[in-house]
C-alpha cells in the first residue's frame, strides 16, 4: 500500500499453510517490507499493509520468500475488475497502483464484514421514458440500453427541476436488464434528489447511497453491499466513481464540469475519465449529463466517442 513510482510493482510472499483457506486474491494481509541481509545476518523490515493480486504454484524470485505475516481479513475487496480498473486509472494518470486503490477501496471495519448481506433483489419493472420524451434521440437511448447495448451520449439537460427523475429512470432502466448501474453526483444535496427519485421510480432495495455523510461504517457496510453482489445500483458522490458494481450496464456522471468531480490526492483523477475508461473496460454505456456542455464532453461528441 505504499504509493512510491519505485515500488509500483508486485512482490512475490509464502503462503503458510495455516493461512491457506483465506489468503485468496483480493484480500488484506500484513508483510514484512524491506527484508534483506546485512552482515551475514537476515533483517525482517517494517510491517506493512497490502492486498493479494494472485496466487502462483511457483516464484520466479531467486532465494527464499519471505511469509505473509497475516491476513487481515479474508474479504475479497480488490477483486479483479477492480484490480484493472485502478492499474488502468494509474496508468492514464502517470500514477502509482497504490494510491488509486487508497481511493477505491474504503477503510476496513470489522462489525461491517460480520454482518450478513441479503440476496439481491429481482429487478425492477422497465420504466416510462417520461422527461427522456422531450430529447431528441432520448428514448432511443433508453431502448438501447434496455437491449443490452452499450450507448454512449452527452446529455445537455433542459431547464428546470426533472433532471434527477430523468437520471433515474435511465439507471432504472439499466436495472430492469438485470445488470448494474452507478451515478456519481459532484455534492451530496444533487446525489440526494437522485436517491429520492430512483427509490420512488423502482423501489427500495435496489441501490445504496455512497456519500461521506453516511460515516465510516455505514459507506463500508453499503460499499461491501455492492463488492459482494447484493446490491446492483449505487449513487454517490466522487469516490463512488470506483464502486464495484458487478456487471456494468449504466455509468453516468452529472455535471462534468464540477471541480468537486476531481480528487486532490494523486493521481488527482477525474470522475468523468474514470467513468469513461469502465465504460470501455466493462463494455458499460456512460451519460455524461448537465445543464451546461464542457468542451471536454464536445469533444467526445466531435470525435465520435459519444453521441448528443
Amino acid at each position: 500500500d505504499k504509493g512510491l513510482l519505485h515500488l509500483d510493482r508486485c512482490f512475490d510472499y509464502a503462503v503458510p499453510a495455516a493461512m491457506d483457506a483465506e489468503a485468496q486474491p483480493g484480500v488484506r494481509v500484513r508483510v514484512r517490507f524491506g527484508a534483506g541481509e546485512r552482515n551475514g545476518r537476515r533483517e525482517g523490515g517494517r510491517l506493512v499493509n497490502g492486498f493479494i493480486v494472485e496466487r502462483c504454484a511457483r516464484s520466479d524470485f531467486p532465494g527464499t520468500l519471505a511469509p505473509l505475516a497475516q491476513v487481515l481479513s479474508p474479504e475479497p475487496v480488490l477483486r479483479p475488475p477492480l484490480l484493472a480498473l485502478c492499474r488502468a486509472v494509474a496508468d492514464r494518470y502517470a500514477g502509482a497502483l497504490a494510491d488509486v486503490v487508497q481511493l477505491a477501496v474504503p477503510p476496513r471495519h470489522a462489525r461491517a464484514e460480520q454482518r450478513p448481506g441479503r440476496p439481491a433483489p429481482p429487478p425492477p419493472a422497465p420504466p416510462e421514458p417520461g422527461g427522456w420524451a422531450r430529447y431528441p434521440g432520448g428514448e432511443a437511448f433508453l431502448a438501447a440500453l434496455a437491449a443490452g447495448q452499450a450507448p454512449r451520449a452527452v446529455w445537455t439537460a433542459l431547464p428546470g427541476p426533472g433532471w434527477p427523475h430523468e437520471l433515474a429512470t435511465a439507471l432504472a432502466t439499466a436495472l430492469a436488464s438485470g445488470r448494474g448501474a452507478l451515478a456519481v453526483l459532484p455534492d451530496g444535496r444533487a446525489a440526494a434528489r437522485v436517491d429520492a427519485a430512483l427509490t420512488a421510480l423502482a423501489g427500495p432495495g435496489h441501490h445504496v447511497l455512497l456519500t461521506a455523510d453516511a460515516g465510516p461504517e455505514t459507506r463500508y457496510r453499503r460499499w461491501l453491499a455492492v463488492s459482494r453482489g447484493h446490491i446492483r445500483c449505487v449513487v454517490g458522490t466522487r469516490a463512488a466513481m470506483f464502486a464495484p458494481v458487478r456487471d456494468l450496464a449504466l455509468a453516468a456522471l452529472w455535471d462534468d464540469g464540477d471541480a468537486a468531480h476531481r480528487d486532490d490526492r494523486a493521481p488527482r483523477p477525474h470522475a468523468r475519465e474514470v467513468l469513461a475508461l469502465r465504460a470501455v473496460e466493462e463494455q458499460a454505456a456512460l451519460l455524461l449529463g448537465g445543464h451546461a456542455l464542457t468542451a471536454e464532453a464536445a469533444q467526445l461528441v466531435a470525435t465520435g466517442w459519444a453521441r448528443p
